[in-house]
């Protein structure tokens, strides 16, 4: 299996390909759940998967709002930042529940595509 069969298609949750079959797996907390059948993730994956999550500034823009601040509890799809960008406001979300561990940004400031503006935690 190559890293381009595996994809995230929400928090926790990856779409992946394998012998021309295609496998839900569900991670949480150092497990792997894959048709009702549990694994233990090594701690190298456990790592990975725990890492922060970045939320990127989709385009250049400027920041017109800062709905979380760090040490703040969120949860998946919650309002972190939102950007104005091409006169349209973007509010960027949480892809995961969390706690938001850096806010890079502050209102007003001008941010380039792919920004980091801030990290959730699991």
């Amino acid at each position: 299996m190559q890293p381009e069969d595996i994809v995230e298609v929400s928090p926790g949750v990856f779409s992946a390909i394998a012998h021309g079959n295609s496998y839900e797996i569900r991670v949480w907390k150092g497990e792997a759940t894959i048709h009702g059948h549990r694994f233990r993730l090594d701690k190298a994956v456990a790592s990975r998967v725990d890492a922060p999550a970045s939320i990127l500034a989709p385009m250049p823009g400027k920041v017109v709002r800062v709905l979380a601040a760090v040490g703040d509890v969120v949860v998946a799809g919650q309002g972190i930042v939102v950007v104005e960008a091409m006169k349209m406001q973007n509010e960027l979300k949480s892809p995961r529940d969390g706690r938001v561990t850096a806010v890079k940004t502050a209102v007003g400031e001008s941010v380039n595509g792919g920004a980091v503006l801030a990290l959730i935690e699991p």
